[in-house]
C-alpha cells in the first residue's frame, strides 16, 4: 500500500490504514518494510514532460543534422537541464566504446525538480519554435 499525506491532519487515518495492512500481512508470515519519502515528481508532471518530448518529436526538429524521438529528445532535455541547472554531469565510455550520459532518473525526481525541467523544457520549445500542445491548453 502507498499513501499520499498533504498534511498533517490526514497522518492519523492514513497512519492507521498502513498500520492495518501490514499486520495483515506479518500475520501471514510476511514481511513489512515501512517507509516515509518525500513525494517524488508527480504522474500529471510525467504525462506532461512525455507529451512535450513527443511534440518536439512530431515537430521534426533537428540536433545533430537529424530528427530525433521522443526517448532521443528526453535524454537531451533532461541532460540539458542538469547542466542548466547546475547538477552534476558525466559523460564516460559505455561498454562497447560508446558514449553515454550517466544522468539523473526523472523518476526519483522531486516534485519541484520535475516542475523545472517541465519549464527548461518548454522554454527550449519557445525558443525554437516549436509548437507546443501546451499553448493549446491540452496539458496546461
Amino acid at each position: 500500500m502507498r499513501t499520499t499525506v498533504y498534511n498533517a491532519q490526514q497522518l492519523p487515518i492514513a497512519a492507521e490504514k498502513v498500520l492495518a495492512q501490514a499486520k495483515a500481512l506479518l500475520m501471514a508470515g510476511k514481511r513489512v518494510i515501512l517507509k516515509a519519502e518525500e513525494e517524488t515528481r508527480r504522474d500529471s508532471q510525467n504525462k506532461k514532460f512525455h507529451a512535450i518530448c513527443g511534440d518536439i518529436e512530431k515537430s521534426g526538429h533537428k540536433w545533430m543534422g537529424k530528427p530525433r524521438t521522443a526517448k532521443e529528445w528526453k535524454v537531451l532535455l533532461v541532460s540539458g537541464h542538469a547542466v542548466a541547472t547546475k547538477e552534476e554531469t558525466e559523460v564516460v565510455p559505455g561498454l562497447e566504446g560508446e558514449f553515454i550520459n550517466i544522468r539523473e532518473s526523472t523518476a526519483l525526481m522531486s516534485v519541484r525538480r520535475g516542475a523545472s525541467l517541465i519549464e527548461y523544457s518548454l522554454a527550449f520549445c519557445a525558443m525554437h519554435k516549436i509548437p507546443t500542445l501546451e499553448e493549446s491548453g491540452v496539458y496546461a
